[in-house]
């Protein structure tokens, strides 16, 4: 009996943190760091945006194996998003050295450079996504999300829950 009560102790803590696996539910992010003008932006501000589909996408992990498919994506181009944040350089010609980190409200990061984003066809393929599988992001369990639908390993830049994107400059 006592290892009974024992194994049913260890399996609700196993299930009491699995349902916690993707932090907090975000509503909202905001961008700061090294730019002129600090912001967040709402689910209302993100419904702005041109909300463009994007088809399904094959999540797999870091070497390949596939975790789950989302299909029916729809999302807003991160680049659109940034486009309006002015970053505080001397001139255009820095911008080569910056970079934004994104993180998720479990403290998972995702990092892209400004070339990567504004100088690349990777730019054109980076979605923060506000549908999937016909269910809009302020009812999803991991709220926003972004994706890199270049990558060739998903799931290293599938991050939920955005909650910062903070813009640095590389030394």
């Amino acid at each position: 009996m006592k290892k009974l009560t024992i194994l049913i102790f260890l399996l609700s803590g196993i299930t009491a943190f699995a349902q916690d696996k993707f932090g907090p539910v975000t509503h909202q992010f905001s961008i700061s760091g090294k730019i002129k003008n600090p912001s967040v932006i709402t689910m209302d501000s993100l419904a702005k945006y041109a909300i463009v589909p994007i088809g399904g996408m094959a999540v797999t992990d870091h070497v390949g194996t596939l975790k789950h498919t989302d299909a029916d994506l729809k999302g807003v181009l991160l680049k659109d998003i940034l486009a309006h944040t002015l970053i505080d350089a001397a001139g255009p010609h820095f911008y080569s050295g910056f970079y934004f980190t994104c993180t998720g409200s479990d403290g998972y990061k995702v990092v892209y450079s400004w070339n990567e984003l504004f100088n690349t066809p990777v730019g054109d393929h980076v979605f923060i996504i506000m549908e999937k599988n016909g269910v809009t992001a302020d009812k999803m369990p991991e709220s926003i999300q972004m994706a890199s639908m270049m990558d060739q390993k998903t799931g290293r830049r599938y991050l939920h829950n955005l909650d910062k994107i903070v813009v640095s400059e590389a030394n």
